[in-house]
């Protein structure tokens, strides 16, 4: 798809949009003015993207839009939520409430792009299949752990924040949005040096699906139940006297199918704890309402484990480790949304095969 823009506007108008047919409401009394500025390349930006960015803005913060012509009389829109994880389903649902329309085809995350018509040029340097290749690390401790590195031809140290961008770029257009954050884990970038045994760019779709396909099998069915498990209760100082208190599930902390549930979600509860940092019997009362609530809408038998909860500076945060993404971000959503003026909360998902962000969590370490 040639001529994409990719813009972050103001808010333009005083329209409402409280729900996907809303905005499609608005796209539609629209379209053919913006089909006219994608199809001419006529101030696409003050024309469209201006006026379109701050409509999805009141759906979701996260939201951004790609556009282009995919031929001669189609005009695409891409809702792009720019790589954050726990906003993918809701592009993905904002895409499906589309309506039909004759001059427009609109797509749930950025596409891959055909390896053979794409290139990007950026800050004078070329990416491209002629100068990137990769290899990939094996990590003994790690052996479900995709971790590749790109090797551009003109990487030195002079040039490697601008050839490091320009790669993890051509990498994102590569895999398409959803495939990048879904089969790799680690990127890097270097140039090359002698006894790399380098893999052409094109072969690494390729190679990602095959390690894909064995980790699903690998998993396939493990399920978890934690009625019978132990908790372990951790307390400390920081260097200033404020106390941590932590709640740990222990079993799980110590099972050796963790990369069974990929997927890290936290929850974040903000409260006034005064000066040590802690919530009074209201707050805590509260909080541990939506806990369990949360609980309910996520059991365990479902592929959402409870690891356990860490109190600290006036932040309650709990963790979970998930199975799939989509239905804990929709579900745990509607739980904040529900103590929307109760209770200051936020969550985040993100990929963490082995938990490795709740190793301050483990027994001999500092909390």
């Amino acid at each position: 798809m040639g001529f994409f823009k990719k813009i972050f506007g103001s808010k333009d108008e005083d329209t409402v949009i409280s729900n996907y047919a809303d905005f499609w409401r608005w796209f539609q009394r629209h379209e053919k003015t913006f089909f006219k500025a994608v199809k001419e390349h006529e101030k696409v930006d003050e024309h469209f993207l201006r006026r379109l960015t701050p409509m999805l803005r009141q759906l979701s913060e996260d939201f951004y839009c790609v556009t282009g012509m995919t031929n001669d009389h189609t005009a695409e829109l891409i809702i792009s939520t720019d790589g954050i994880i726990r906003e993918f389903v809701f592009a993905e649902e904002m895409v499906a409430a589309a309506p039909a329309l004759k001059s427009w085809k609109f797509t749930a995350l950025k596409p891959s792009t055909d390896i053979d018509t794409m290139g990007i040029e950026m800050d004078g340097h070329e990416f491209n299949s002629n100068n990137i290749s990769f290899f990939s690390n094996d990590l003994p401790d790690y052996p479900d752990e995709i971790d590749i590195t790109l090797v551009h031809k003109d990487f030195t140290e002079e040039n490697k924040d601008s050839i490091t961008s320009g790669s993890l770029i051509y990498l994102d257009n590569l895999l398409g949005e959803y495939n990048t954050a879904i089969m790799v884990d680690i990127v890097t970038v270097e140039g090359p040096s002698e006894g790399q045994d380098l893999i052409p760019i094109e072969k690494l779709p390729g190679y990602l699906l095959w390690r894909q396909k064995e980790f699903v099998e690998k998993y396939e069915g493990v399920r978890y139940g934690t009625e019978e498990d132990s908790y372990t209760t951790m307390e400390a100082e920081d260097e200033n006297g404020l106390p941590v208190f932590a709640i740990i599930n222990q079993d799980l902390m110590n099972w050796d199918a963790k990369a069974s549930h990929p997927w890290m979600m936290v929850v974040e509860i903000k409260f006034d704890g005064g000066r040590q940092g802690l919530p009074d019997e209201g707050a805590n009362n509260l909080m541990n309402e939506m806990e369990d609530e949360i609980l309910k809408q996520l059991p365990d038998g479902d592929g959402y484990l409870n690891i356990g909860r860490e109190t600290y500076n006036s932040v309650r945060t709990i963790y979970f480790a998930c199975k799939e993404f989509r239905q804990a971000s929709k579900k745990v959503k509607a739980v904040v949304g529900q103590y929307n003026g109760k209770l200051s909360a936020s969550y985040d998902i993100f990929k963490d095969k082995y938990w490795m962000s709740l190793n301050h969590l483990k027994p001999g370490e500092s909390l």
